[in-house]
């Protein structure tokens, strides 16, 4: 069985674990125009805005 010749120092237990505490952000929220749960960066499915502005004509509309 392999064994360690040297002690792994605090440092790098650390650096190697500095992944392990990263909080995860959900990457959903809230359409501004219709309240609607939406993908972040993306365009709302329900209402067709983007940041405030409408880009695509939805389907209630058309």
């Amino acid at each position: 069985m392999a064994v360690p010749k040297k002690r792994t120092s605090k440092s790098a237990k650390g650096m190697r674990r500095a992944h392990d505490f990263i909080k995860t952000i959900p990457a959903t929220q809230l359409c501004d125009t219709c309240g609607a749960l939406k993908r972040m960066h993306h365009i709302c499915l329900e209402c067709g805005s983007y940041r405030g502005q409408q880009v695509l004509v939805s389907k209630v509309e058309a």
